[in-house]
């Protein structure tokens, strides 16, 4: 099976200036402050400090570049959107980042845009992921905190989630759990046919 062997922090950037110039195929994860995405990124790398790069005081509002397999492709970690605290000035400098990143980075390959699995959809993230419809960017929606919600209440929650959305049948859908390391192999899996890698 494809695995993320290693990963190792490159650079951080808040516009294309500061982006790597090459042909590396790259994914972006985005999802809300408290989705649990440094959780599901640490499970998917299964390396526990690689998310805490993004915590580091000035690089919490940054793109955060990882390098994975030594240069096989990269996975990009964006800020948590919806700042409960943010000013303006914050929101408007975030909104444009991700807007010259998602439109202008030929090397941006999907999107994984996080959920949280036991809750309906914030209006963040259905903006966010009708953003990304509207320049018809392939999105895979990862479900988090699996483990938190009862059986009989998954497909419900699912459901909910696909719904409020506005789920469109030609992007993807996974529940994960980071601390029962529960859907990383299907994420896996997917990964290396969306970026055409043999498995």
């Amino acid at each position: 099976m494809f695995k993320f062997k290693n990963a190792n922090y490159l650079t951080s950037a808040v516009n294309k200036m500061g982006w790597i110039n090459d042909d590396l195929f790259e994914i972006a994860f985005l999802g809300k402050s408290n989705v649990g995405k440094s959780s599901f990124l640490n499970m998917l790398t299964n390396q526990r400090q690689l998310a805490k790069v993004s915590q580091i005081p000035g690089k919490t509002r940054m793109l955060n570049f990882f390098t994975i397999n030594n240069n096989q492709f990269r996975i990009v970690d964006a800020p948590g959107y919806g700042f409960a605290r943010a000013n303006d000035e914050h929101k408007v400098a975030f909104a444009k980042m991700m807007e010259q990143y998602l439109t202008e980075r030929n090397n941006l390959k999907f999107v994984c845009l996080l959920v949280d699995l036991r809750h309906s959809p914030t209006q963040d993230d259905y903006e966010m992921y009708q953003y990304l419809k509207h320049f018809k960017i392939l999105t895979v929606v990862i479900g988090t905190k699996l483990d938190k919600l009862k059986k009989n209440d998954i497909q419900k929650q699912e459901k909910i989630i696909k719904t409020k959305l506005n789920f469109a049948d030609s992007d993807y859908f996974i529940k994960t759990s980071s601390s029962k390391n529960i859907g990383r192999d299907e994420c896996l899996t997917l990964f290396a046919k969306l970026l055409g890698f043999n498995v």
